[in-house]
């Protein structure tokens, strides 16, 4: 963006010496009146360049401590910082930063006032969702034709603020501390004025970069502690590789299992052993899986494309579709074989730890062994097949069709693209005699399924939208990395966590980004539109848009009155038949035959142009599932937060971390001067001994007073230690 873009830089200098013997009454009103009629934040410097602030500026930490003392500890900057003072801006910025670690926004910096030889006189710091997004008219230059990018509205003017100046002592002091917000607080580490990349890192990480974030994240111990992430390590990192796992066997691979059974109280498996007792089928699901499978469960995809090459073992995951549109894995399960009875023994096993829960949809491949230990465990749900895999299937099979777009774009409608059953009917006849498939056993067969794959057949059973390729497609890459003919059961057991790693990392960074934005339209003054945006997540309220979109091209017809119900004819361009809907004014009900409610939990653009055309304003209720809204996971996420903030005051994890990172750096800052690391060492030797020397005072303390009173022994320190479980396996039975 040019410096035309912006509005003209609000400067003020003044004499430095002036200011520092009389002070400047009147600069916090002065910085915050340029900040107000620029709409903008911009940094006022001593040259003629303007450095924009249209978003959280990019922070790199030098690692100094404030003024007001050297301790760790955040939380003595959650209260007012008012009349607390530093040596330089970039202390008191430090300082505003802590304050808002602790009290969970971003800070951004604002304008600068300087004096004649540049020295920084006053500084004003404000939140992150402080000011106004500006117009495409105040963004775009007179003469061009730039499009404007759709980005969430982060800008909620709001007025919490720090405004710091230099006394008459020459040190920076806080003269004002706003601390009201009018917006949610959310708890993040991907707000930027929490993240950093230092120099030190920078030169450390660049011989190793496609590998050093993953080690830093394990060192700081997680992604929300490292200090910045991985959109600021894009400079020296492209992706981490997976770390080839030497071979191991199945009691390495069970023992992994069991340690994390051990860590997580809410862990489930399941093993199944043939009758020499060897390992045959495992099925496993964390607590986190069955909180999502609770939010998210109402649609199952069971996928058994995946293979571990060496053993020809066969991966079968559990996901479904989160509010955001994108995968969450429900479990996962290794089987030998692609029987009936192993296919029946895992859907039991998968029942069972989701709490007898059954889905409304399960969608898989076209597989008689799969069907059939569905239809025993999971009657009451709706068996699918998956449309991409059909037209695959389809092309695969017959050779001349891969060249007939016609064929594609044909089969394609029978899939997804008909209005009614007959329609498909008509549709599917006219497509197999085209192509003179009428007595093609595959095909055939295929008709006896249609209502395992027409959607048109389907529109009553909730699928989350589950019916285009688009959806298969990104299935059909679901495990994302490549295992090859060396890859062992234990690490491909290890690429999968780190999948669904990777799966919630993004689920976070979409909750973070919904909570404090919303999302935008060009329909600015369209009730249902806003009131859309409010409640939905950003990827829905994108469907929802495209919904609204078409309704105000529709036309529509009333065609009859019962009292209170109304009855509509609705239609588009290109809609043959119209689509009819009934409206009940009074308790706002309404239903159209095109069933896209029921099917993907969004109201077609039928209902919305009746709604619209009647002038309602909110979504109705009965029209808004949680599964898709910014809340539907707001309980588990609280429940998270609340874990982590009691692991954080019982362990002293933040004091841990904080201190880590603090001499991580020193140590990268000293490792290319050989003075420099000596300091480091003999540094650490003196620190040792007194270290040593105040923990022994205080234990010869604790023994002398133990010893003036009787000695008890519990029972339980009697008892022996519970022993871990074990499967002796010298054999994964292939056959």
């Amino acid at each position: 963006m040019a410096d035309s873009d912006y509005p003209p830089p609000v400067t003020e200098i003044v004499d430095q010496n002036t200011a520092a013997i009389v002070g400047i009454d009147d600069d916090l009103e002065m910085l915050e009146q340029d900040a107000e009629n620029a709409n903008e934040d911009v940094m006022i410097t001593n040259s003629t360049a303007i450095v924009p602030l249209d978003n959280e500026v990019e922070i790199v930490e030098q690692g100094a401590e404030n003024a007001n003392g050297g301790d760790s500890d955040d939380s003595k900057y959650s209260g007012s910082l008012l009349g607390m003072t530093g040596n330089t801006i970039e202390e008191m910025y430090e300082m505003y930063c802590r304050h808002a670690r602790v009290n969970k926004f971003s800070v951004r910096k604002a304008t600068t006032r300087l004096s004649t030889t540049g020295v920084e006189l006053a500084k004003l710091f404000v939140c992150s969702c402080a000011g106004l997004k500006r117009s495409a008219a105040e963004t775009t230059r007179i003469g061009t034709s730039r499009k404007e990018k759709r980005v969430g509205i982060t800008r909620t003017n709001c007025k919490a603020l720090l405004s710091v100046k230099m006394n008459k002592e020459r040190i920076y002091e806080v003269i004002k501390h706003e601390m009201k917000h009018n917006h949610q607080l959310t708890w993040s580490h991907h707000h930027r004025s929490k993240r950093k990349t230092t120099d030190e890192k920078g030169k450390a990480i660049e011989p190793k970069a496609t590998e050093f974030y993953p080690y830093i994240a394990y060192e700081a111990g997680g992604q929300e502690d490292v200090g910045h992430t991985m959109r600021d390590h894009i400079n020296f990192v492209t992706r981490m590789k997976v770390e080839k796992i030497e071979p191991g066997d199945a009691q390495t691979f069970i023992d992994m299992i069991l340690e994390e059974n051990e860590q997580d109280q809410e862990f489930f498996y399941s093993v199944k052993l043939d009758s020499e007792a060897r390992l045959t089928n495992i099925f496993w699901r964390d607590s986190l899986m069955k909180e999502d499978y609770t939010i998210y469960g109402d649609v199952v995809v069971f996928d058994t494309t995946y293979r571990t090459n060496k053993y020809n073992l066969i991966c079968a995951p559990f996901f479904g579709i989160n509010n955001h549109g994108k995968n969450v894995m429900f479990g996962c399960a290794f089987i030998s074989d692609e029987t009936t009875e192993s296919f029946e023994w895992l859907f039991k096993a998968f029942r069972k730890s989701m709490g007898e829960k059954y889905p409304i949809s399960i969608f898989t491949d076209h597989d008689l062994a799969i069907a059939d230990g569905i239809e025993k465990v999971f009657p009451e749900t709706r068996h699918r097949l998956c449309p991409w895999h059909l037209l695959e299937n389809a092309l695969g099979r017959f050779e001349k069709l891969k060249s007939e777009n016609s064929f594609k774009d044909a089969f394609n409608k029978c899939l997804s693209g008909c209005m009614d059953e007959s329609h498909f009917e008509i549709t599917w006849k006219k497509m197999v005699t085209t192509y003179g498939l009428q007595d093609n056993p595959w095909f055939t067969r295929l008709y006896g399924l249609k209502e395992k794959w027409c959607t048109t057949l389907n529109k009553k059973f909730f699928s989350a939208g589950i019916r285009s390729s688009q959806q298969s497609e990104s299935r059909n890459h679901l495990i994302g990395f490549k295992a090859s003919t060396d890859t062992t059961l234990t690490g491909f057991y290890k690429m999968l966590k780190e999948t669904v790693k990777n799966w919630r990392s993004e689920e976070q960074k979409d909750e973070f980004n919904c909570s404090r934005s919303k999302a935008e339209s060009i329909f600015k003054k369209a009730g249902m539109v806003k009131h859309a945006s409010e409640v939905y997540t950003v990827a829905l309220f994108s469907d929802f848009e495209k919904e609204f979109i078409k309704c105000v091209g529709a036309s529509s017809k009333m065609v009859q009155v019962l009292d209170t119900t109304m009855v509509y004819d609705v239609e588009s361009i290109g809609d043959v038949p119209s689509n009819r809907v009934i409206f009940d004014c009074t308790v706002k009900s309404i239903r159209c035959n095109c069933m896209k409610f029921e099917e993907c939990g969004i109201l077609c653009y039928h209902c919305l142009r009746i709604l619209h055309i009647n002038s309602v304003q909110n979504i109705p209720d009965a029209y808004i599932l949680k599964r898709w809204t910014k809340l539907a996971k707001s309980q588990v996420w609280d429940k998270l937060k609340t874990q982590i903030s009691e692991k954080e005051t019982n362990d002293f994890v933040t004091w841990r971390n904080d201190m880590a990172r603090k001499f991580y750096n020193l140590m990268l800052l000293c490792q290319g001067n050989k003075a420099a690391r000596r300091i480091i060492e003999e540094g650490y030797d003196t620190t040792l001994i007194s270290v040593k020397t105040t923990l022994m005072g205080k234990q010869q303390q604790q023994t002398s007073a133990q010893s003036a009173s009787p000695t008890t022994i519990s029972p339980s320190i009697t008892q022996g230690r519970s022993q871990k479980q074990t499967y002796m396996i010298g054999v994964w039975n292939f056959a």
